[in-house]
């Protein structure tokens, strides 16, 4: 089960690391009728979270695997 999550976490993490974005696309663009960029400090946060989320999708994935 950890497995799994783990790697959920880790395609979630990958994507807000690599195309903040598309990320804002699906979580926040739908809240603004006109078409809008992310504000860079979003871009920032969004990364660093996805960071977080690919340290924890690995821990979650090694952990089990090694006890």
């Amino acid at each position: 089960m950890y497995i799994l999550i783990g790697i959920i976490f880790v395609v979630l993490g990958f994507t807000m690391l690599v195309a903040p974005k598309a990320f804002y696309a699906i979580v926040e663009g739908w809240k603004h009728q006109a078409p809008s960029e992310p504000t860079r400090l979003f871009r920032i946060s969004t990364r660093t979270g996805g960071v977080m989320f690919l340290i924890v999708g690995v821990a979650a994935i090694i952990v089990p695997v090694i006890t």
